[in-house]
């Protein structure tokens, strides 16, 4: 039998974002996040979650009603609780507002007891099955087109809830075009740059509320276990990674976000002491380091914490080689000319590029690293 390894991408361009049916029965279900004064898009998300892939029937108050690929019928009770609204025409207005942006089409039955909802365009965005059977409502999932989600968050403000989806259907995960996403399943809202920072300004226009609100919202989702917010200092701005997402969408375990290694990733200023400080609240080196004089560039006290940011990401990512004290370190300078004669232009020369070799206790090497120091220009604005 033949070995493989699997290789998990999702790609920033695709059209659509797979939702499962669990993940928004988990939000309907969490009265933790609010859903007043919302712009509709969790709304439209629930009633997508209940279209049928292929015609069923259900029976209410003794009436068998026939539901056709892309509709549903439901009580106006059962939908005030998924809108949580107190009163059964709230429900019915957010169901017009659906309708006049032509999302949605539905009609009333029984006296309007009854509603029967129909997704426009459902049929091309989800496979449709000719056979007749039960849909299920719990598992499973659908495909939420992106184009509709932008034209409702960019309506009105949007609600907690409404955030919580829009982050979810803006999450890109190992994609090469999205610096970041390596890392971990990260938030890029799609402007082109390939960058997944954001400021508090972006965001703010985006979900047509206040910066002081879109701080507030995030603090609270991160505490609620749905997001990882990491803030740079100075006007750098923030990355956002969601939390659980690996496990939903790919039945894989989720990943340790370090602030750390996605400032690596992502180029942000390593802000370096002067020469001649100290600072005796930071720890001491307690392994053997081997400097070449080569690297006289760099001082040996730059060395030393760019050690312990280093040790501090290698040693989240299961490296446990670095939380032994016998282990010693070498570093080593490394030539451009090993890059090949076309990448040279790439890169910049005033980069500083070195090599890190991990010996075990015995002086046997076990692991080797390449390092790559770029100096900050003066008139940037925070980035490398």
């Amino acid at each position: 039998m033949s070995d493989y390894q699997l290789q998990i991408k999702q790609i920033v361009d695709y059209p659509r974002c797979r939702i499962y049916r669990q993940f928004v029965q988990s939000l309907i279900n969490d009265r933790s996040i609010r859903i007043s004064g919302g712009s509709g898009l969790f709304c439209f998300t629930v009633l997508c979650s209940f279209a049928n892939f292929r015609t069923s029937y259900r029976r209410i108050d003794g009436i068998s009603y026939t539901v056709y690929p892309g509709e549903w019928i439901v009580t106006t009770k059962e939908l005030s609780q998924w809108f949580r609204v107190r009163f059964h025409w709230q429900a019915i207005e957010i169901l017009e507002k659906l309708q006049k942006m032509h999302l949605i089409s539905f009609i009333s039955l029984n006296r309007g007891k009854v509603i029967k909802y129909r997704i426009t365009d459902w049929r091309k965005h989800n496979t449709v099955l000719d056979y007749n059977c039960p849909c299920q409502k719990d598992s499973g999932f659908f495909f939420m087109p992106l184009s509709p989600a932008a034209e409702l968050i960019s309506t009105e403000r949007c609600s907690e809830m409404d955030i919580v989806l829009d982050l979810w259907l803006s999450t890109v995960y190992n994609d090469t075009q999205v610096q970041g996403s390596e890392v971990g399943p990260v938030i890029y809202l799609r402007n082109g740059t390939g960058s997944p920072i954001v400021s508090y300004s972006e965001l703010s226009a985006r979900w047509g509320i206040s910066k002081a609100t879109v701080g507030r919202v995030l603090k609270h989702l991160e505490e609620l276990q749905y997001i990882k917010l990491i803030t740079f200092p100075g006007k750098t701005g923030s990355v956002i990674y969601l939390q659980n997402y690996l496990s939903t969408m790919f039945q894989i375990s989720d990943v340790l976000i370090d602030k750390e290694e996605v400032a690596m990733v992502l180029k942000i200023k390593l802000t370096l002491p002067a020469e001649g400080f100290h600072d005796n609240a930071a720890p001491e080196q307690e392994h053997e380091v081997t400097v070449s004089e080569e690297l006289s560039s760099v001082s040996k006290q730059h060395i030393e914490i760019i050690l312990q940011k280093m040790t501090k990401i290698l040693d989240s990512q299961g490296l446990f080689c670095f939380r032994c004290p016998k282990s010693k370190y070498k570093l080593f300078p490394l030539s451009n000319d090993c890059l090949g004669e076309f990448l040279q232009p790439m890169y910049d020369s005033r980069e500083i590029r070195f090599g890190m070799m991990v010996l075990c206790g015995d002086d046997k090497p076990v692991r080797t690293f390449e390092l790559t120091l770029s100096p900050l220009d003066p008139a940037s604005s925070g980035r490398c």
